[in-house]
């Protein structure tokens, strides 16, 4: 023989193995119904004690029963929990998805449709988790011998060929109006019944090895047959003897999921010897040689390494992964980086244990994200770069954080600019972080919000500064008061109104013209980035008081005014700060006075008529005097108006 090509998908499947594993770890029980549908398996678990019975009835009572990959119907179940057996549920995970949907379509009162052999155990315990309006079809006869419906739901038999199954869609589609098709074919079964039609077609001959009653390994049969017309169905090796084969003929060798592993070792031992002319005792590297060349078919995989595999069974709690292995990898749905996987997608993982003490392969994607965010974050650290994380749990001493998946802690001091009191606020929040300290052997991180935050008070105050102007006029809040001036935030940066720039006039105390957290207008000064000083006047922002008086105290009106300063000749009135006008010490009373003071005093509160406005000179002349002869005549005017003549004075 010029080669031998032994298909990647030949024997056990991952729900064949699981099933052979778990009979095997259970010994001694019984099995309801042969554990896989290959004699040699069969005999092989009756050596350890595990026994095949065709009836729940025909099991002892409290007797250890292991239900086989096919799976079995409601009522099996509730027969041998009547009998008080412990039952190991060996079910194909394939299988019980589909138990589960023809459980929920009966509940909701829909029938249900199988594609498949109606006798076939898998297809019994289907149809035996239905209350009634389920039927098993396979034929156009089948499909015409439903009765008429409305709408059903539609599975396949695990091991149902594509074809076939497409071809009674479409005959079911012709009659029922509401068809619900659900592909329940086993991708291993998908897979393996592609890969032979590709092997059939490069072979001069193919050998299918199974048991005879194993309905997958029949399908494989038809298959390769179809496309290859030296197409041998055998169940051991010992049936090459009958065969034929040419020194140039490639041989193509594939197995039913039901196959096991020991058979098909046989199967190559034996055409290597074929191909030798040798018996195994004459050569007895002949098993080796079967081995390796099974084995170079199979992934080799280690605790730690990375691998991707193909998703071909999603449970509620797990995810079944086929990454090219004798025996498919589990993840734990809480391993995965995302629950948003489908059927048939690729997805990286890693391997943690070969054999987890039940014989699957244990797998996590979690490891694998975790690793990268780990070399991501310390990537981040070295680049002095920013990462992003969310605040998680208050603990003593401050917070743990997510960053990408890793456990991050932030001190209480590195929380933020000023003290934190509580804690617990920060969980759930978003925030930029900082990697201060890493320490790789431990796993632990170090972040700090406060270090990123003064770096964006830095670059904002940067920002500030140069876009500040001398002469532009900016909005600004006073944030705090001195006895020589007021400071005012600009935009994030303090600025400061010296005391003589808050006013046009005297100003004994900031306070007087303004008050902490009130808005205000200033005019830039003067800046000094080097120093991080900016000097600023309010009083610039207001108008002049000398270029409006004339406007705003016109001659012959009263106001009032202060008494701020007195002199020989007279008392200086505060009309406005930084507008004062003069009240000649003879126009401080109705009479002579020797001294001002004899009239007013500072402090006092006076009401003054303007007399003269002189705003180029800054002079405004101001009397006391007329503002007393204006009320002194408005009151003798009153009393005019209310007197009554006499009896002895002319009547008008």
């Amino acid at each position: 023989m010029s080669e031998v090509i032994l298909a990647r998908h030949a024997g056990y499947c991952f729900g064949v193995r699981r099933a052979m594993e778990t009979a095997e770890r259970s010994a001694p029980a019984v099995t309801l119904g042969p554990i896989i549908h290959n004699p040699q398996a069969v005999e092989q678990l009756e050596r350890l004690g595990v026994v095949a019975i065709d009836r729940p009835e025909d099991a002892e009572r409290g007797a250890k029963v292991v239900i086989r990959s096919h799976g079995i119907g409601r009522a099996a179940y509730e027969a041998l929990k009547a009998r008080d057996c412990e039952i190991v549920d060996a079910t194909c995970p394939f299988v019980t998805r589909i138990h589960d949907m023809a459980r929920r379509a009966s509940e909701d009162g829909m029938p249900l449709i199988v594609v498949g052999e109606a006798q076939h155990p898998e297809v019994q315990g289907i149809l035996g988790w239905t209350d009634g309006d389920a039927w098993a079809v396979l034929t156009a006869a089948d499909v015409d011998a439903l009765p008429a419906l409305d709408a059903a739901l539609v599975v396949s038999q695990t091991t149902m060929a594509e074809a076939k199954f497409g071809e009674v869609c479409s005959l079911l589609k012709a009659r029922i109006p509401n068809l619900e098709i659900q592909a329940t074919i086993c991708p291993a079964t998908h897979d393996r019944q592609r890969e032979v039609a590709d092997i059939a077609a490069r072979c001069d001959a193919m050998l299918v090895i199974g048991g005879r009653q194993s309905s997958n390994s029949r399908k494989l049969f038809k298959l390769a047959s179809d496309i290859c017309r030296r197409t041998y169905f055998i169940e051991t090796a010992a049936e090459l003897d009958g065969i034929d084969f040419s020194p140039s003929d490639t041989i193509g060798i594939t197995a039913g999921a039901s196959t096991p592993d020991c058979i098909i070792k046989e199967v190559v031992a034996r055409m290597n010897d074929i191909e030798k002319k040798v018996t195994p005792e004459e050569n007895p590297e002949i098993e080796a040689m079967s081995d390796e060349v099974i084995d170079q078919t199979l992934v080799q995989i280690r605790p730690g390494q990375v691998v991707t595999g193909k998703v071909v069974q999603i449970t509620e709690d797990e995810v079944c992964v086929n990454i090219g292995y004798k025996a498919d990898g589990i993840v734990k749905k809480t391993d995965l980086s995302s629950t948003d996987v489908k059927i048939d997608d690729e997805i990286e993982v890693e391997v943690v244990k070969v054999n987890d003490g039940e014989g699957n392969v244990l797998l996590s994607q979690k490891n694998i994200i975790n690793r990268k965010a780990w070399d991501e974050i310390v990537a981040k650290q070295e680049a002095g770069e920013f990462v992003e994380g969310v605040g998680k749990e208050a603990v003593k001493g401050g917070l743990l954080a997510d960053v990408s998946g890793i456990r991050t802690f932030i001190p209480a001091s590195q929380l933020s600019l000023r003290y934190v009191e509580k804690i617990d606020e920060f969980v759930g929040q978003e925030m930029t972080l900082k990697i201060i300290e890493i320490d790789k052997a431990k796993k632990r991180i170090v972040a700090s919000r406060k270090a990123v935050l003064m770096v964006e008070e830095a670059e904002k105050k940067k920002k500030i500064w140069e876009s500040l102007e001398v002469g532009s006029i900016v909005k600004g809040t006073v944030r705090r008061l001195a006895d020589f001036g007021a400071f005012v935030d600009i935009g994030g940066v303090d600025g400061l109104v010296h005391v003589t720039d808050l006013s046009w006039g005297r100003v004994k105390h900031p306070s007087d013209v303004v008050s902490v957290g009130q808005e205000i207008d200033v005019k830039i000064l003067n800046v000094d980035p080097e120093r991080e000083r900016i000097s600023l006047s309010y009083k610039q922002t207001l108008p002049r008081p000398w270029t409006v008086a004339g406007e705003k105290y016109p001659v012959g009106s009263v106001v009032e005014g202060k008494v701020v300063r007195i002199t020989t000749f007279g008392a200086f009135v505060e009309l406005e700060p930084g507008l004062d006008g003069l009240v000649h010490i003879s126009q401080c009373a109705l009479t002579r006075i020797a001294k001002v003071e004899d009239a007013v005093n500072v402090g006092d509160i006076v009401r003054v008529k303007v007399l003269d406005v002189n705003t180029e000179a800054k002079r405004i002349s101001l009397s006391i005097r007329e503002v007393l002869e204006d009320e002194a005549m408005d009151s003798v005017a009153d009393d005019d108006a209310y007197d009554i003549p006499g009896e002895d004075e002319p009547q008008a």
